[in-house]
């Protein structure tokens, strides 16, 4: 793919891409350093030279090209990141491209062209047009842009990166905010350039993906399609690095090519699951129609999956539909990082691409497979002038869709235990969960309700609740989940936002009480996971004690239980419920008594408001059987509304007709009336004649099939005379006879009653050259008398036989 430069032109040569400093507000330029400056040298040349409060060999900030690659394409777009790890940010940034070993102080030192992804977040900058930044100063954690990569013969690139945070700039020369790609060599085009590092890190992690489609008809309005819009099922997979999904610049799989042209993942999760070696979780999702739909409508689609050290990608696809064969995913994602951690979070925006199997233009254009196939490819605004993504000038293709990976856990021992910030805390401490969303599409709930407060009411790890109502079921035999759905959080007190908070692990479970019969003590622990970002001393406790009793009496008649458990959940989905705990018996009383220690509890418990649901239906009837019994009908179906009307109206539809089509109706063979049977063949002896009919219709769809069009009957005129002589002299006196006859009614014309005939036309050529063929005639009216009263004045017709000679 080659997306199109912006407006400005930049000469050849080996190129430096530098992400540079931020506002000019927000730099401190020493007078000095300006003065040794030439008055030839432009801004953008001093931006690189600005003086300030540098820290070297931070890690927290980090520059990436999309896909990690060594090498970059002349020409070929690259999709630059610059971001923070949370809790981190940055207020301002600036991006060049140099050329190697210059210092920007001239126009043909710079090198490549740079698109402008979202003009909210960034801009050129005015007294520098060559470069980026950001459009408003604000805390950011993320940027983007598009960088087309220079012509051939420019060399390598280093992409060096510099933010202000407050007012420390963070510039580096080496490390995380810098990267150096050197042009492809032409013979390896084709050939991915991504290298992908081992693994070191320890344990597994979870992630839950989440697709947001943005491919509306406000957002992208040239020939979108109103009535078929959607994003097909979303299919993927975590992997190791010798599987490969889909790749730019490769082939698409006939599992890749069933999901671009047909929306289907049938095929391609099959291609998954033979790779169950290199495979550890296969990423589903459901389809949505619409494409689009607000967020409070309709919850974007997600699922879960995990990672390990040797299956630490991710890959996923879906279909644009309709579309010829255009998809968004991501490819290869890796989820591991260099400090042998796993990723928090990666928030991805998709533009779609191309699968090479078809050659369409338009969101419908018909099927014109793509011969040869094609490689892989971004679409591009300059693809084709009936592309609905076309733009003259060559501007970037609006973002179609954004997802968003987010760590929710992290199982087993880990190399790398620094927690990023709370959220991630909780995500660690979050329960276990189903891999995939299996909610059937057959189950219709009504929008989730807000979520419950946290049930924590310290600095401390609890859980919060939101329910939904199921409002109908459209298979019966496929049961529908839960209508509930928990999340961890934390209490109030634990803001990142306040400088001075300390976030702390979660409390270990409390130790054994200290003696086993009577009144003792228990102890538990925490630990700091995060000090505050202000240097300040952590004031929160990380040891708690309390009194425990595990037998009140201590004599032969007291028995032994244990402490008690966990509570049970509360026994109402919303509104006052019960919730229930309980304990052991681990030794009876010495004396053989009964033990009187209580083993269950049971008290009040508040789960959120309840929500009453006015369209409450019942699931949809069966198909009725089609309005017709072969050919094109209709079919409908019914369902009912369950709940009360006092509840409110219900607006949803009671009823469906859809189109339905049985197979063609019979068409039987239509034939023609047989014609006059033919004069005889012989003129004497022993004969035949004929007669046909033609076909009107052929027949269709297992009609009756046509019968016989030609018949033949025998036919005997005088006998032939022995004598040849005679016989000659008999034929000659008759032709002679029927040619006076012939000129006769040529002359005058044919005399019936009533009517005047004009002369026979002449005989028409023989139907077949051999097996019997028919010749016709006719004769018509040419002048009927005012007192004609008979039927016989009507036009004539005749038919003989011909070439009857065997074929």
């Amino acid at each position: 793919m080659r997306l199109s430069p912006a407006p400005l032109r930049l000469s050849r040569g080996p190129a430096l891409l530098a992400l540079a400093l931020p506002l000019a507000v927000a730099l401190a330029f020493s007078d000095e350093t300006l003065d040794k400056v030439s008055k030839s040298e432009g801004y953008c040349s001093r931006i690189l030279r600005a003086q300030g409060t540098r820290r070297e060999g931070y890690t927290e900030f980090s520059l990436r090209v999309e896909g990690d690659p060594e090498f970059y394409k002349p020409g070929s777009s690259y999709r630059v990141t610059l971001s923070a790890a949370p809790p981190s940010y940055f207020r301002g940034f600036t991006l060049i491209a140099l050329k190697e070993n210059r210092e920007g102080d001239k126009e043909e030192d710079h090198a490549g062209t740079f698109q402008i992804i979202d003009e909210e977040e960034t801009q050129f900058m005015s007294n520098c047009p060559v470069a980026v930044t950001e459009s408003t100063p604000r805390r950011r954690t993320r940027i983007q842009v598009f960088w087309i990569a220079p012509p051939t013969g420019t060399g390598c690139v280093i992409l060096k990166a510099s933010i202000v945070q407050k007012r420390i700039i963070y510039f580096q020369d080496e490390g995380s905010l810098t990267k150096k790609l050197c042009e492809q060599d032409p013979s390896l085009d084709g050939v991915t350039d991504r290298p992908i590092l081992d693994c070191c890190a320890c344990g597994t992690a979870k992630y839950r993906l989440t697709f947001y489609g943005n491919w509306s008809e406000k957002t992208h309005p040239k020939d979108y399609p109103r009535r078929a819009n959607h994003w097909s099922a979303i299919i993927g997979g975590s992997h190791s690095k010798n599987y490969v999904l889909w790749e730019y610049g490769g082939y698409a799989s006939e599992g890749v090519k069933q999901v671009a042209e047909l929306g289907s993942p049938v095929k391609m999760e099959e291609e998954i699951r033979q790779q169950s070696d290199e495979v550890l979780t296969v990423i589903k999702a459901k389809a949505q129609w619409p494409a689009w739909q607000p967020v409070n409508v309709r919850a974007a689609p997600s699922a879960e999956f995990s990672v390990d050290r040797t299956r630490h990608l991710m890959s996923f696809l879906t279909m644009m539909g309709p579309s010829p064969d255009w998809n968004v995913g991501l490819s290869a994602e890796d989820l591991c990082t260099k400090e042998c951690g796993w990723v928090q979070k990666v928030v991805q925006d998709l533009i779609p691409w191309d699968a090479g199997t078809d050659s369409g233009v338009t969101y419908e254009s018909p099927n014109k497979p793509t011969i040869p196939q094609e490689k892989i490819r971004p679409l591009t605004s300059l693809d084709h002038p009936q592309s609905p993504f076309y733009d003259p000038e060559g501007g970037s293709i609006t973002q179609v869709a954004r997802v968003v990976i987010e760590r929710i856990a992290r199982k087993g021992e880990q190399c790398n235990i620094v927690p990023d910030n709370v959220d991630d805390i909780v995500a660690d401490l979050a329960p276990e969960e189903k891999d995939e969303d299996d909610t059937p599409e057959t189950c219709i709930y009504s929008n989730w309700s807000p979520w419950s407060a946290c049930s924590s009411s310290t600095c401390e790890k609890g859980k919060r609740m939101r329910q939904r109502m199921l409002k109908a079921q459209l298979d019966l035999s496929v049961p529908c989940p839960d209508t509930q759905d928990f999340q961890p959080c934390m209490g109030p007190g634990c803001s990142d936002e306040d400088g001075s908070t300390c976030t702390m692990s979660e409390w270990i479970t409390w130790s054994p009480c200290s003696i086993s019969c009577g009144m003792g003590m228990r102890s538990r622990e925490r630990y700091v996971k995060q000090f505050p970002e202000d240097g300040s001393v952590c004031t929160l406790p990380t040891e708690e004690t309390e009194k425990c009793t595990v037998n009140e009496e201590c004599s032969p008649r007291s028995c032994l239980v244990t402490e008690w458990g966990e509570w049970d959940d509360c026994s109402a989905t919303c509104g006052m419920g019960m919730k229930k705990r309980h304990r052991m018996i681990k030794m009876s009383p010495a004396d053989g008594s009964m033990c009187k220690a209580e083993t269950s509890q049971a008290e009040k418990c508040m789960m959120p408001e309840c929500h009453t649901i006015p369209c409450l239906l019942s699931p949809w009837s069966e198909w009725s059987d089609c309005s017709v019994t072969c050919g094109k009908g209709m079919r409908t179906r019914q369902r009912m509304l369950k709940s009360l009307a006092e509840l409110g109206d219900c607006n949803e539809e009671l009823e469906q007709v859809e189109k339905c089509m049985l197979p063609e109706c019979p068409i039987d063979c239509e034939l023609s009336e047989w014609s006059q049977w033919s004069e005889c063949n012989k003129s004497c002896g022993k004969g035949h004649m004929i007669r046909t009919r033609t076909i009107q219709m052929e027949p269709q769809f297992g009609g009756v099939p046509c019968p016989e069009t030609v018949q033949r009957k025998k036919c005997r005129a005088r006998k032939c005379l022995r004598n040849p002589s005679v016989q000659k002299l008999r034929w000659r006196e008759a032709r002679e006879s029927r040619r006076s006859e012939q000129l006769k009614e040529e002359s005058e014309g044919e005399q019936f009653p009533g009517c005047r005939m004009r002369p026979w036309t002449a005989w028409s050529e023989c139907t077949k050259l051999c097996g019997g063929g028919i010749q016709e005639r006719y004769m018509t009216v040419k002048k009927r008398f005012k007192s004609s009263q008979f039927t016989s004045c009507k036009d004539k017709k005749e038919i003989r036989a011909c070439n009857v000679h065997p074929c």
